[in-house]
């Protein structure tokens, strides 16, 4: 019988039973710890069999695990996992990384100096949706990207904002808790970006943070994107309801994100490729349209399945440190023209 691989996670929310469900899916990896500083996550750990502890302290002291998913507030990320990277555990760090990149940074400098293996959880990459993008593009079935729109508009109920304080607080807002999934795809599909422009309006709600934000993007290649991101707005668009890959959501028959190429357009996630095939190109001719199939499959257990051959040293990281703090910059540019009403341009470790 095949081991599996033994992992812990920190952060017994939300996010973090996510993960635990999508452990229990997995044949590669099983639960054996979960820590969290409250008993209901404490509960909700002993629950699922697995051994709970308050801080990493104490299960470091128990002998810790193969590796360790980091499910907690963003601002913990970067200390704990140092922490992580002290102790020789592998980390799964949930997006974002770091709330600052220049933290991000460090802790990437750090792993890597230790030879710790570390991923981040930016799950969408492993979407077969986006791999099938990905391939489409690479395959050069649209041409040369010349521009991308992206859409994130969704409604959050009191409730999110009330079962955790800070989520109402600066670094907290769509821009770094949403945006950021959507800015690592856009840069999976299109490289990476140059310059950005921006607004954004702060939260009705009366938050410390934005509750609605628009982006200029302009990528190394050429390519121009606009991407619009709100937690205060009700529609259809947005991944989460579009891609039917979480069944808390109601799924929805629209896209979220366009993509316009040379030879033709790619919409995602319906997956419909236009072209005029053999045809020459010219907006009088017909367009023909098709959809590439695509097999469903939950990209967090894809997520874990991979974290644990980075681990085995099997695999390279699909969402590496350097990539998901590079994706992290950019929405740091985003708030900062959106602050400032300035162009900010981006170059490989800062701006």
């Amino acid at each position: 019988m095949k081991t599996k691989m033994r992992l812990a996670i920190a952060g017994f929310g939300l996010i973090g039973r996510q993960h635990a469900k999508a452990i229990a899916e997995s044949d590669q990896a099983e639960l054996v710890a979960v820590i969290d500083p409250s008993e209901t996550g404490q509960k909700a750990g002993a629950d699922l069999g697995a051994k709970v502890f308050a801080d990493l302290d104490q299960f470091f002291a128990a002998g810790g695990a193969d590796g360790i998913l980091l499910a907690t507030p963003n601002a913990l990320h970067v200390e704990q996992g140092l922490q992580c990277v002290e102790q020789g555990i592998p980390m799964l760090i949930e997006k974002p990384i770091a709330t600052r990149s220049s933290d991000a940074w460090a802790l990437v400098e750090r792993a890597k100096q230790q030879d710790v293996p570390l991923i981040v959880g930016h799950h969408r990459r492993h979407s077969p949706l986006m791999q099938s993008a990905k391939a489409a593009i690479d395959a050069g079935q649209i041409g040369d990207i010349r521009a991308v729109q992206a859409m994130c508009w969704l409604y959050k109920p009191d409730s999110y904002f009330d079962e955790a304080d800070w989520r109402k607080k600066p670094g907290a807002g769509p821009i770094a808790v949403n945006l950021v999934h959507d800015i690592d795809l856009l840069r999976y599909l299109c490289g990476d970006v140059k310059t950005v422009r921006a607004v954004a309006s702060p939260s009705l709600r009366g938050y410390q943070n934005e509750d609605v934000a628009s982006a200029l993007i302009e990528f190394e290649s050429g390519a121009i994107g606009t991407i619009t991101v709100s937690d205060s707005i009700v529609s259809p668009w947005s991944w989460e309801l579009t891609a039917r890959e979480n069944p808390a959501y109601p799924p929805q028959p629209e896209s979220c994100y366009l993509v316009g190429g040379s030879h033709g357009s790619l919409s995602i996630p319906d997956m419909k490729l236009w072209s005029y095939g053999e045809n020459p190109r010219h907006w009088w001719h017909p367009l023909g349209v098709e959809t590439r199939g695509v097999h469903p499959e939950n990209p967090l257990v894809k997520q874990v399945d991979h974290f644990v051959q980075v681990i085995q040293k099997s695999a390279k990281p699909l969402v590496s440190g350097e990539e998901a703090t590079k994706s992290l910059l950019v929405v740091e540019a985003i708030q900062r023209a959106a602050q400032t009403g300035e162009t900010v341009r981006i170059d490989q470790g800062g701006f």
